[in-house]
């Protein structure tokens, strides 16, 4: 049976007064939920004497997507495009990535980001103000960063992040500016993508997910982020040509340049890798060894 039918069907057993408020079949809903979570209670505090039964198990779901059915018909909303819609922001937030990669963002621009590069972050005190310089090379890339804060938190090394975003999305607008790579031989990518208000999304997303880990323990040992997190930074990029990517893969670039982050604090500085291709970054003291 498929859903529509089964909403068709069950609209056609429904008694609840044509006059009553949303609130009846809500309250119908929230009922049978506890139905179901009684059941539960029932089995733990008895035990063997209240078996879990799957018999009842089915009755009480059966109840609750009744009631399911009877919402979504009060909002004249189509059950089965409910269901597939769940299934979308499901495979978003969980579906991990198989078969061939997705294209990178800049595939066809004139200006890529390199595939893989190193960049070392060196600390210095002037003036009782601790900074990093980022470099590539020889090359220093951005402007020295403070915390920009009253005391020391390590966010002078935030550029970790958006090295982070580059290696596991293939996205990141300030790497992009950092490194010289806007893609200007596009006027409207580079303006949309690539330009001042994408740079502050990248910039304050950065911003939010660092509060975000000072709550968690720096997200060390996480291998979970909240999904609230997730879609407000979904929320904030839709716009842009990073919406493509999931929210799974936000996690994991989350994670992934946390971690880097974590390396490069402990030590006031290190080497961190990028590689585009492998979609990682690392972190070590030393220079990596070719």
């Amino acid at each position: 049976m498929d859903f529509r039918r089964y909403q068709r069907e069950a609209r056609q057993t429904n008694r609840i007064p044509t006059d009553a408020d949303e609130i009846t079949p809500l309250l119908g809903l929230a009922g049978e939920a506890g139905e179901l979570l009684s059941e539960y209670k029932k089995h733990l505090r008895d035990r063997e004497v209240h078996p879990l039964r799957p018999d009842r198990i089915e009755e009480e779901l059966g109840d609750l997507l009744w009631y399911i059915s009877t919402v979504a018909t009060h909002f004249d909303l189509d059950l089965d495009k409910i269901a597939e819609k769940n299934l979308v922001k499901a495979r978003d937030r969980w579906a991990e990535l198989h078969g061939t990669p997705r294209e990178p963002f800049d595939k066809r621009a004139k200006e890529r980001l390199p595939r893989q590069f190193d960049v070392h972050f060196v600390e210095s005190k002037t003036d009782q103000q601790v900074q990093v310089r980022g470099f590539v090379g020889a090359q220093q890339v951005g402007d020295p960063l403070t915390d920009n804060a009253y005391i020391d938190d390590g966010y002078r090394f935030h550029d970790v992040f958006h090295l982070g975003y580059a290696a596991v999305l293939g996205w990141s607008p300030v790497t992009r500016a950092l490194l010289k790579r806007k893609r200007k031989s596009n006027k409207k990518v580079d303006n949309v993508e690539d330009g001042g208000r994408a740079i502050a999304i990248e910039e304050g997303i950065s911003a939010y997910v660092f509060e975000y880990a000072r709550d968690h323990q720096w997200l060390k040992g996480a291998t979970r982020v909240d999904s609230d997190l997730l879609k407000m930074i979904k929320t904030a990029t839709r716009h842009l040509e990073v919406n493509e990517c999931t929210a799974s893969e936000w996690e994991r670039a989350i994670l992934a340049g946390f971690e880097a982050w974590r390396t490069i604090d402990k030590h006031r500085g290190g080497w961190v890798h990028v590689d585009l291709d492998k979609r990682k970054i690392t972190a070590t003291r030393l220079k990596p060894q070719l």
